[in-house]
């Protein structure tokens, strides 16, 4: 961290947001960006990834502790819990603390307004520089475990196909965009390149990340809505449309582009088996396996984006993709959940 935190401003007030970024500025903080509401919070963090994060607790659309929840367990990082609803002591304030807050303050505008210098803002400025060298861990609430554990068993057969795959990076990438991407409306296969003794491992750890029930594929089981299938290392992954939705082939047929599994081979299949109702996005990697199948998402109607250049460890799979015109659009990493968010809101879903 820098000797100027990076701070970002979470609170539904217009009048507060400026108070806060004005008086935080002038005690050498650099505030990065601010928010009315959680789900612009969500992926402002994911873009300007700030050192700290101030966080009124009454606001529209998800109130701050529930955010502040999930923030916790899926982006752990130092937050100051800042709201007029809050006093040190209160039922509020202790909760904020169990849920991970570094610190809860009482806000009074009407000393906020008094300027940078005023006793009120001195102290914020004081807690948030202490807050951002903070180590803070990743927890899960109880509730929040209840939560995901019931969201997790409950789908029915998928409506959609979110088709992700990655090499090279892809152990950092996909965790970074399913652990931001709401678990609803469609089911996720998923192609990492990795050696079979690992893939049920990195399963397992994807679903302790995110809100998805992560496992590796079984041969003939039905993808299901809110359920990520991993292929198996070295083994083929297909999908195969029947009439409860889609079904998971597992192959032991030839490598392709050198690997198996391949990203060509699942792409190709999606193509072929859910068409306009698909959302495909190739991840960082080495080579060119996904460009192919990729494209032939792309035609068959399916919505398309690959992660760009910056953002890559291997610039090679995302390279290969935009250069024959596989993906739409081409993005940083911290923007592809919210893109693929977006998509697969916007895909009809299967008949």
């Amino acid at each position: 961290m820098s000797d100027k935190p990076k701070v970002l401003v979470v609170d539904d007030s217009a009048v507060v947001r400026g108070l806060l970024s004005r008086g935080l500025s002038a005690h050498g903080l650099e505030v990065v960006g601010v928010a009315a509401d959680p789900f612009v919070a969500r992926d402002l963090v994911l873009h300007h990834r700030p050192d700290v994060l101030t966080l009124d607790i009454e606001m529209p659309r998800m109130n701050g502790l529930t955010f502040l929840e999930r923030l916790m367990a899926f982006h752990p990082m130092p937050v100051v819990v800042l709201s007029s609803l809050t006093s040190e002591g209160s039922a509020m304030a202790i909760r904020a603390l169990e849920l991970g807050a570094i610190e809860v303050l009482a806000k009074p505008a009407h000393d906020f307004a008094a300027g940078a210098e005023s006793p009120a803002m001195t102290k914020l400025a004081s807690v948030v520089r202490a807050a951002a060298a903070a180590r803070v861990r990743r927890r899960w609430s109880p509730g929040l475990k209840l939560k995901l554990s019931t969201r997790k068993r409950d789908g029915g057969p998928a409506r959609r196909v979110l088709a992700l795959t990655a090499s090279t990076g892809g152990t950092q990438a996909l965790p970074h965009v399913l652990s931001a991407l709401p678990a609803e409306g469609a089911g996720c296969v998923i192609v990492q390149h990795m050696p079979a003794d690992f893939t049920a491992s990195f399963a397992a750890r994807l679903d302790e990340l995110s809100p998805w029930k992560v496992r590796e594929a079984k041969n003939g089981e039905l993808l299901k809505d809110g359920e990520a299938l991993l292929a198996p290392g070295d083994r083929h992954l297909i999908l195969q449309r029947d009439p409860q939705g889609w079904r998971v082939q597992l192959k032991d047929t030839l490598h392709v582009n050198f690997v198996r599994p391949s990203a060509d081979v699942l792409m190709l299949s999606v193509a072929r088996e859910a068409g306009p109702a698909a959302v495909g996005a190739v991840l960082t990697g080495m080579g060119r396996d996904g460009a192919a199948g990729l494209l032939a998402m792309r035609k068959a109607g399916a919505r398309t984006l690959c992660q760009d250049e910056e953002t890559c460890v291997v610039y090679g799979m995302p390279k290969e993709a935009w250069d024959i015109g596989a993906a739409e659009r081409r993005l940083p990493l911290e923007r592809i959940a919210p893109a693929l968010q977006a998509l697969l809101e916007n895909v009809s879903a299967k008949a």
